[in-house]
């Protein structure tokens, strides 16, 4: 695809995915809102209001004035600071409040990336805290599909509502978390010099990659298979997102080979913040 394209199927992969919350959380009950999600210390309401919080804040809307409670234990740097405030301010919102800021936000936004002028390469903000930075335009749009894609299926599993496990912004999710499967294994797990892992993965989206470590200690990934693999995981897509995204106690994995490294890998697998 052309980079223009590119833009496009991200923008597409979000629509659906941020108009499937909407859907997903029009119809709730009140109390309903208030269940707990994977999300650590996060609940439906406050999963919904992350997403308008940070479309809000590309739209160029105000941060609010607000101060945190101080018992908050999920909040433990200035990164969660960051995106708890806006969270933490709406917690006293209705359902309807809820769900009226969602549509209006949705339509806002999607009104905004129509008329976009930015080329794929034009450096904007991505408003993250401590972590705020430019980067370009594409890799803005296929952060915003990640996050509102993964709070998608937080939202879906707290509701027992599955879906769009094999949506057009799932497959954008499996390459960003794929991307991170190098740092898990060379860096944080601390994979020798030489090493080969691979993971195999089934289900909704189908996937085979290993990643291999150099003699300098770096990793790559790609899509071939090792022979002899020092470890071989087998897992179900579900439980891959789950693990990378750092989401509660996830479902079988199979794990052969060599079991400390095996280990090392499962308890540093989240790649998001």
């Amino acid at each position: 695809m052309t980079d223009n394209q590119t833009v496009q199927a991200y923008t597409d992969a979000w629509t659906q995915s941020i108009e499937s919350i909407s859907e997903l959380v029009a119809p709730l009950p009140a109390d309903a809102w208030n269940r707990a999600t994977e999300c650590p210390g996060w609940s439906v309401r406050d999963v919904v209001s992350h997403v308008i919080a940070f479309e809000s804040e590309l739209l160029g809307d105000p941060r609010p004035i607000h101060s945190l409670p101080s018992d908050l234990r999920h909040v433990t740097d200035e990164f969660t600071r960051y995106m708890e405030l806006p969270v933490d301010k709406r917690r006293c919102h209705t359902s309807p409040e809820m769900t009226g800021e969602l549509e209006y936000t949705i339509i806002r936004r999607s009104r905004a990336l129509r008329t976009a002028r930015h080329e794929p390469t034009d450096l904007v903000r991505w408003p993250a805290g401590p972590f705020t930075r430019d980067i370009p335009y594409h890799e803005l749009l296929r952060l915003r599909v990640f996050d509102v894609w993964v709070h998608e299926q937080d939202l879906r599993r707290a509701l027992g509502e599955p879906g769009n496990l094999d949506s057009a912004a799932a497959l954008i999710a499996r390459d960003h978390l794929v991307a991170g499967l190098p740092k898990v294994v060379a860096k944080l797990a601390g994979a020798p010099a030489g090493s080969t892992v691979g993971f195999d993965v089934t289900g909704p989206v189908e996937f085979l990659r290993t990643v291999r470590v150099d003699g300098t200690g770096h990793g790559t990934v790609d899509d071939s298979i090792s022979l002899a693999p020092d470890v071989q995981f087998t897992l179900g897509w579900e439980t891959y997102v789950r693990l990378a995204c750092g989401r509660g106690r996830p479902g079988p994995v199979k794990a052969e080979g060599d079991e400390e490294l095996a280990a090392r890998i499962l308890a540093n697998f989240a790649v998001t913040p």
